[in-house]
């Protein structure tokens, strides 16, 4: 029998050891969407991710005859643990190769944890709280994973049920639609005739309603409201609130955010959002270990500028919001490649302007080129 060993994550080069497991397990397969090394390590980072508010867990990496051989995380939610009137411990970020013994192994790591906090049941794959991936792809293995979503080799399922106690507990689906280039009338006149029956009306935001006007908090006020009572959520607190709407909503494309408003009521209660986003699936497959440098920047530019040629040509706006748009050089490059906005903090906003103003449109162009053409970028310090 092989030995299988457990260690658990101990400081910062065994969690980069714990992430970088994925990127290596899944190296060259053509579904799986990594998540970039940098989101991980603030997700899993204690002084980084508000969760740890009422959350606490355990890393554990497995080794088989030396080598690495799997991953886990052990988390204990206390506020759903408290809703829900359970005493859980959850796994999640869950990887292994295929082997029995490896999986049987992190699993029953994560079951010594939890009893060693009074835990008396284990459930997941789950993250911290519903803003992490979570859930076990059953079906559609040959399908093109999402960013928000988790792909995982068919054997990992199998491995689970093999074990005695576990069964399922909750089932997700995921739809693939096809989105037409016109809304079909039949859908537009069902469309109107809600509008009109229930006073409802649409509300475009802007960056201004969204950070200044109070919606990015409404936002996710309705997502509180909306998700309380379904499967294992747990509500977001204001520091949670306010850490996704700097890191999530300052990422978004605004002209591709949409809310319903309910004008029945004075204040024009927020009833409905809906949030699109452009797929960036293959350029970060491109991303070596879920890295932007040195080379994987390029493929993310490069998916841009085919998002770009795409709104233009429709005379849709395209724009580019967060960290990217706040760096003064690749401000200057997105401005180049068709980017209609750019959306960032106050404090970044001097910086980013003297650097547009230093250029034409047509030099902007130039640089965009250039780096679409290879020529290494390089972030301001």
């Amino acid at each position: 029998m092989s030995l299988i060993e457990i260690r658990k994550v101990e400081n910062k080069k065994d969690l980069k050891t714990f992430i970088d497991f994925h990127y290596d397990l899944y190296e060259g397969n053509e579904y799986d969407v990594p998540n970039l090394f940098s989101d991980e390590m603030n997700t899993l980072s204690k002084d980084r991710n508000a969760a740890f508010e009422f959350c606490e867990s355990e890393y554990f990496l497995a080794y088989k005859d030396g080598k690495l051989a799997g991953r886990v995380a052990a988390i204990i939610n206390h506020k759903a643990n408290e809703r829900w009137n359970c005493k859980s411990v959850r796994f999640g970020w869950i990887d292994f190769i295929d082997d029995r013994e490896v999986s049987k192994a992190l699993l029953q790591a994560v079951e010594d944890y939890g009893k060693s906090k009074g835990m008396d049941n284990v459930v997941g794959p789950l993250g911290f709280t519903d803003m992490d991936p979570e859930g076990m792809l059953t079906w559609g293995f040959d399908q093109l994973g999402t960013m928000p979503t988790i792909y995982n080799y068919s054997y990992y399922p199998e491995h689970i049920e093999a074990l005695d106690g576990y069964e399922v507990d909750n089932k997700y689906v995921e739809y693939k639609l096809i989105v037409p280039d016109t809304v079909p009338e039949k859908y537009a006149k069902i469309a109107a005739m809600i509008e009109k029956r229930y006073n409802l009306h649409v509300r475009k935001l802007t960056k201004k309603d969204v950070f200044q006007g109070g919606y990015g908090q409404k936002i996710f006020e309705l997502i509180n409201s909306t998700y309380k009572d379904l499967y294992g959520y747990s509500e977001l607190s204001q520091k949670q609130i306010d850490q996704l709407i700097h890191s999530y909503l300052s990422f978004l494309d605004f002209n591709l955010i949409t809310c319903i408003e309910d004008w029945s009521e004075a204040e024009h209660k927020m009833v409905g959002i809906g949030i699109t986003i452009p797929s960036l699936a293959k350029a970060l497959q491109k991303c070596r270990r879920g890295r932007l440098f040195p080379f994987g920047w390029w493929h993310v530019l490069r998916a841009i500028k085919m998002i770009c040629d795409a709104g233009n040509a429709k005379g849709m706006p395209v724009g580019v919001c967060g960290e990217a748009a706040a760096d003064p050089d690749l401000a200057v490059v997105l401005a180049g490649l068709g980017v209609n906005s750019l959306s960032m903090t106050p404090v970044a906003l001097d910086d980013v302007r003297a650097s547009l103003a230093e250029v034409t449109f047509e030099e902007a162009k130039a640089k965009a080129a250039a780096a679409l053409n290879g020529d290494f970028y390089k972030p301001a310090e």
